[in-house]
């Protein structure tokens, strides 16, 4: 019997793929909305803090999604109304008195394509050179 991968041994093979269950999902859109920022402590009596946003997404039929920051995000993305941006986000339901309630928080943020608000950005650099000159190194 031939296999897709050659002659490994099937216990092999969990070895050679990271199974997980977790779904990573991104969302494009408008901000519309900024919600106020809540707080507490946790039954641990950890300070925690969160603040949700209205995405309002492109499309023939838009859909109006609410997002949450957690912790030191709120500042390191510091996601302000009317800013077109894609996130990259987790999505967690939880049971709670019989009910289900569902959140969506965000663990990256890009805005209009011009790379991740969460890294340092880097200066562009065009050439080593200006135009009209002839190939040089630059040392």
């Amino acid at each position: 019997m031939s296999y897709p991968f050659g002659d490994l041994p099937l216990h092999s093979l969990p070895s050679l793929f990271k199974l997980t269950s977790e779904v990573k999902m991104e969302l494009s859109g408008k901000v519309i909305q900024k919600l106020p920022e809540v707080g507490g402590n946790s039954k641990n009596g950890n300070a925690w803090r969160k603040q949700e946003f209205i995405l309002e997404t492109p499309g023939q039929y838009p859909k109006k999604v609410c997002v949450a920051l957690w912790g030191d995000k709120i500042e390191q993305f510091g996601l302000q109304v009317g800013e077109q941006v894609s996130l990259s986000v987790d999505v967690e339901s939880r049971e709670y008195n019989g009910r289900w309630y569902t959140e969506v928080k965000a663990y990256r943020v890009e805005r209009n394509g011009t790379g991740s608000a969460g890294a340092a950005s880097t200066p562009e650099v065009d050439t080593f050179h200006a135009d009209g000159e002839e190939d040089q190194l630059p040392f």
